[in-house]
């Protein structure tokens, strides 16, 4: 798919090691919210409103923390 020249095998096999990953998706609020957004038919228009919710903000920005750490280190 398109998102694969993105996000590399190894930042992949990072995203299944983090234990704050991990964590969060233990979850079952989580958890259901991903099951909507795979199972949903505009995921554009869920996307906006999980970004309204705290928790699916904090999982992304622990993903992005994975794929792209680099950014994170200039500061």
């Amino acid at each position: 798919g398109p998102h694969m020249d993105r996000v590399s095998l190894q930042n992949l096999k990072n995203l299944g090691e983090s234990a704050t990953l991990r964590s969060l998706l233990l979850n079952p609020h989580l958890r259901q919210l991903m099951v909507n957004l795979d199972q949903g038919e505009d995921k554009a228009k869920l996307m906006r409103a999980y970004m309204q919710e705290p928790l699916f903000v904090e999982f992304a920005d622990c993903c992005l923390g994975i794929v792209e750490p680099s950014q994170n280190e200039e500061s």
